[in-house]
């Protein structure tokens, strides 16, 4: 597809998602439909299923295109603003997530600990408007996006002016992001061009960080600027203690952030990594990290019950992770011999032993490689093996391996299939489809396992002398 074509291609698919989201989207101050398939039963269903169908297919087909053929980094930069403006304007769209943003800061606000109570308690004004799930749920956020709410909604007042805000924060971490991309592209070797497109062309960052304003767009934004300024000033104490620091911000808004911070510190090493070197050079930024963290879990006046709270994603079911994916099989295929089995909690704690042993193994190997790609992979690893898998999770790799890896198909693929998994009012799609997508899920996952056990044995197999 020219690139010329590819532009306004996205545009228009950008402008359909905006006529889904003032259709159906996740409206302010509308309350929560008892009745999650309503979006197809009402009087526009079909036109609103229809925009966001088409809309999501032209955005991500337009994004695939040129993936490998991106012009200019600033082509790439003012295509991607032209892509983001419709969605701009447009109300929340596949997510209700900001307005829990919302109660969140309103109850830390008016000085209850979030970390200890649900919005419920409050009890929040905008409290119909939140998911049932996750009213009477602890915040699972960091201390500084807490602080961060609660000054949205003190200086607002109101739903519609703090998402207004909200959405404001959510591209000042794109843009974070699309500053700091060049910066590990050139390191790596890697066309800036191409890691701007890759990273945030893709419908997942217009969509769920813009749109749907995910504090994921300020989390990547300063994790992605601390990677930059660590890889940019290896070896030199200051920047190497600011770079740890704003990983320990992201930190502080997400606590997965902290997965990449073994990594910067080899990529602050200069020469040849040894103990000494990482703990000379990696110790600035493993201090500048931790202290970024403790220092805002203190100004902010709370306790780190935002650590336990990351439990309570278990709470939702969906077959896009694989280990629940697994788990869901298990029960179904003992269900035709009388037999009732739970067994989630067996496969995911096992996908998350998987994940401690993976991120291990990755931190090994890359001492002797590329560390920032590999920043990369423990994240997308730390996304799969996790119990929850959100659409939106899957841009925090997607932003650091589009910088830093030279082949990008398999995780571009991903970011293009979990484009389509949420229906513009937030219902995500994986609920009507379990006892489809939990045994798909199970036999890619028993394929991959297979694939790599084979890869495995090939490459320790003695090669024949001639």
């Amino acid at each position: 597809m020219p690139h010329h074509l590819a532009r306004w291609t996205g545009l228009a698919g950008s402008a359909l998602l905006a006529v889904a989201a003032f259709l159906s989207g996740a409206l302010p101050g509308s309350p929560l439909r008892s009745t999650p398939v309503s979006i197809w039963q009402g009087p526009h269903g079909p036109l609103i299923i229809a925009a966001w169908l088409i809309g999501t297919a032209l955005l991500a087909g337009a994004w695939w295109a040129l993936r490998e053929q991106v012009p200019s980094t600033r082509w790439a930069l003012v295509t991607v603003g032209l892509w983001l403006l419709p969605l701009l304007i447009a109300p929340p769209l596949e997510s209700r997530d900001v307005y829990a943003y919302a109660c969140q800061g309103a109850s830390y606000a008016a000085g209850i600990n979030p970390y200890e109570q649900g919005v419920s308690a409050l009890p929040c004004p905008w409290l119909d408007t939140i998911s049932y799930i996750w009213r009477d749920t602890p915040a699972s956020y960091g201390p500084l996006f807490v602080v961060l709410s609660g000054a949205v909604v003190k200086a607002t007042g109101s739903l519609t002016g703090a998402i207004v805000v909200f959405r404001l924060i959510a591209v000042a971490g794109v843009a974070l992001t699309a500053i700091s991309l060049p910066v590990l592209a050139r390191r790596v070797g890697v066309p800036a061009g191409r890691a701007v497109w890759l990273a945030l062309a893709c419908p997942l960052v217009a969509v769920h960080l813009v749109s749907g304003a995910h504090n994921d767009a300020l989390m990547v934004g300063l994790l992605v600027a601390g990677l930059a300024v660590v890889a940019s000033r290896p070896g030199r104490p200051g920047p190497l203690l600011g770079g740890g620091a704003l990983l320990g911000l992201a930190a502080a808004i997400k606590v997965t952030a902290l997965v990449v911070v073994p990594f910067a510190a080899l990529v602050a090493i200069v020469g040849g990594y040894s103990i000494r070197a990482l703990v000379r050079h990696g110790g600035w930024v493993v201090g500048g990290a931790v202290a970024a963290v403790a220092g805002v879990t203190v100004a902010a006046g709370l306790d780190f019950g935002w650590v336990s709270g990351l439990a309570r994603g278990g709470d939702v079911i969906a077959w896009t992770s694989p280990s629940t994916a697994v788990g869901q099989t298990v029960g179904y295929l003992v269900v035709p011999f009388g037999g009732h089995i739970d067994a989630l909690p067996v496969t995911r704690g096992i996908g998350l032993a998987a994940l401690a042993v993976l991120l291990v193994w990755l931190w090994w190997r890359a001492r002797t490689r590329e560390p920032l790609e590999y920043a990369g992979l423990a994240l997308a690893a730390t996304v799969l093996l996790s119990p929850l898998f959100h659409p939106w999770y899957w841009i925090w790799p997607l932003a650091v391996l589009a910088a830093t890896a030279r082949k990008t198909g398999w995780f571009v693929v991903i970011a293009l299939a979990s484009s389509f998994l949420v229906l513009p009012d937030g219902t995500g799609l994986a609920r009507f489809t379990k006892t489809v997508g939990a045994p798909l899920m199970t036999l890619l996952v028993i394929v991959l396992l297979v694939r790599l056990v084979r890869s495995a044995r090939a490459a320790h197999r003695p090669v024949a002398a001639d």
